[in-house]
């Protein structure tokens, strides 16, 4: 899947969740641990479905991922490169340290901007 395939899919881009973080997804699917707020979600059952983008630094460059998770299970709908101007910027932001972190700042802003949201 490219950027402009999600772009395309309007049920697909429409159901991205810009505030959710790895952390808060596996708070709501995998464990009772506190959320943004518990009035947010109807329930939490392996119906829930959660689409949200995540930036993955545990190879040689930063991997922007769109993920969708329900329940236990977790799909990555499609991997994607930053420029190398924000890739740079978002390394330097983390200290340069391994992990998953949500998409936040200019990449954030980057991003709505590719996907025209």
């Amino acid at each position: 899947m490219r950027l402009k395939d999600i772009k395309e899919n309007y049920n697909l881009l429409n159901s991205v969740d810009w505030e959710m973080t790895p952390e808060e997804a596996i708070a709501l699917h995998l464990e009772w641990g506190p959320l943004r707020s518990q009035s947010y979600y109807n329930s939490r059952d392996n119906d829930n479905e959660t689409v949200y983008f995540v930036i993955n630094t545990w190879k040689q460059h930063p991997i922007l991922t769109l993920v969708r998770r329900k329940g236990f299970d977790s799909e990555e709908l499609g991997s994607f490169n930053l420029p190398k101007n924000l890739e740079r910027e978002f390394m330097q932001g983390i200290g340069k340290y391994k992990g998953v972190y949500a998409v936040e700042g200019n990449v954030r802003d980057w991003l709505k901007k590719e996907l025209e949201v």
